[in-house]
């Protein structure tokens, strides 16, 4: 099984990570499975434990993104470093691109960043990791195939003082129309399901799915977990099942 939990701070090894799958009709993406920092940006100047937290990245996500990847037998593309570097969701002209401060916690490296420390991250962490997408689609629209692009994130129980109620959200940019099979499915488990909450993709962020599967007419959608509900391994799995049971039963992007 294709699978890594972890919950400390990631080794950096590589801005892209790809695990093939024979089942090129879905591909699984983690925009910030990792919070890994290459060494000689010194933790970006943060100690280690704030590197744990949901500001570098999304705790558990990437369990559940390897776990849903297993069961659809598909590809999974995971970024391979902190959004703290660069945040691989937003568009590099986007003010939270590199986030001098986030969740109230100030991140030192980034207070007075240049344009060429600018550049350099975009062509070192962010250009690779949608190359790696791109390649991959386009390969497949090249043989006729028309994926279905599905994001995995999570977010925390909590923003401040305000509780977050849904342990599942389906987030939407265009139209809630072809997500709300699976809106309507997880509301039928017994689910408080967050629709285009806890973050309105209409105008926030998703440039994952803008730049990928909205330019390619491709089916598409961003699944938000809340990230105490998949803080450990059997957790992780048992999220990617429900999500594997969604997708198949309501037929989510599903041609003919």
């Amino acid at each position: 099984m294709r699978h890594t939990a972890g919950m400390n701070v990631d080794a950096y090894t590589a801005p892209v990570h790809f695990h093939p799958g024979p089942n090129a009709a879905f591909l699984v993406v983690c925009d910030h499975a990792s919070n890994a920092v290459p060494e000689e940006y010194q933790a970006l100047g943060l100690p280690a434990h704030a590197l744990e937290q949901h500001i570098a990245w999304d705790p558990g996500a990437r369990g559940v993104s390897f776990a849903l990847a297993d069961r659809l037998e598909c590809p999974v593309i995971l970024g391979g470093s902190s959004r703290l570097l660069i945040d691989l969701n937003r568009d590099i002209d986007d003010a939270s691109s590199i986030t001098a401060e986030i969740d109230s916690t100030f991140v030192p490296a980034n207070l007075a960043i240049s344009d060429d420390e600018r550049a350099q991250r975009v062509r070192r962490f962010f250009a690779p990791y949608h190359a790696r997408i791109d390649a991959w689609l386009d390969e497949q629209l090249a043989r006729r195939i028309k994926p279905v692009l599905i994001s995995v994130h999570s977010f925390t129980p909590r923003f401040g003082s305000i509780e977050r109620p849904w342990p599942i959200a389906v987030l939407w940019k265009k139209s809630r129309d072809p997500v709300a099979p699976l809106i309507d499915w997880f509301a039928a488990q017994g689910y408080q399901v967050g629709d285009n909450q806890p973050y309105d993709a209409r105008v926030l962020g998703g440039h994952t799915l803008e730049c990928h599967a909205l330019r390619r007419n491709l089916a598409h959608v961003l699944f938000e977990i809340r990230n105490n509900e998949i803080g450990t391994v059997q957790q992780q799995q048992q999220w990617g099942e429900r999500l594997h049971r969604a997708i198949v039963e309501t037929r989510f992007g599903m041609h003919g």
